[in-house]
């Protein structure tokens, strides 16, 4: 268990990239989420745009934990949290009369 731990922790060159692009991608997310909450509108916003998102990120998910498991886990998982809110108000607020 410390062994997966510390093995978990270990930074990798490989895994800081991922971790700027994950930082960079997820940045963006907050905002969308709190637009479509705050708006109730998900006019121009694609539920299949943010499924295939969704299934990108499961993947690289997937990834972490066959192949190396480290802090780069979590920014998938909370990129995947953002995401999927965005995606679960969208299917809430999908037929509003505004966004018809």
């Amino acid at each position: 268990m410390i062994d997966f731990l510390i093995q978990s922790f270990q930074i990798k060159s490989m895994s800081l990239w991922e971790a700027g692009m994950l930082i960079c991608f997820g940045a963006s997310w907050p905002f969308a989420v709190k637009k479509t909450y705050k708006t109730k509108s998900v006019k121009g916003k694609s539920r299949l745009f943010l499924s295939l998102i969704i299934i990108g990120y499961i993947f690289g998910i997937i990834n972490k934990i066959i192949n190396s498991v480290d802090f780069v886990l979590w920014l998938y998982v909370i990129n995947l949290i953002l995401v999927g809110s965005d995606l679960f108000l969208c299917l809430i607020y999908r037929n509003r009369k505004e966004n018809i």
